[in-house]
């Protein structure tokens, strides 16, 4: 379970990127568009885990680029949050596919046939 200096401080980072990626994210993405879903930050506050989910594009291809621009969006974010954090935590990308599943298990609720019951008992 996560402490509140935890949560508060994920919620930030969450913010902060999302308002990154929405402004900027044309220099570090291209035409992709992401939305950041989630953040899970370390207990030490080290480490920033980066749930992102993307719309018309491969997750692989996008996480590819997050990579390669890390060193800039966490040098942005450390612009944003500076005053607020002590240490700029290192940025970790992970691809939410949790929409994804979900979608995969209504299609499945859907396709279920369940027999009727008969009334005819023995």
């Amino acid at each position: 379970m996560d402490s509140t200096r935890q949560l508060k401080f994920s919620k930030l980072i969450q913010k902060e990127m999302g308002d990154i990626f929405q402004k900027e994210g044309k220099n570090y993405l291209g035409k992709s568009f992401i939305t950041v879903t989630a953040v899970k930050v370390t207990p030490d506050l080290s480490i920033a885990r980066i749930y992102v989910s993307t719309f018309h594009e491969k997750g692989e291809d996008v996480l590819l680029k997050l990579e390669t621009h890390k060193r800039e969006i966490r040098r942005k974010l450390g612009e944003r949050i500076r005053n607020q954090a002590r240490v700029i935590p290192e940025l970790e990308f992970f691809i939410d596919d949790s929409l994804d599943y979900a979608e995969k298990i209504d299609k499945l609720m859907k396709g279920l046939v369940i027999p009727k019951e008969d009334g005819n008992e023995l």
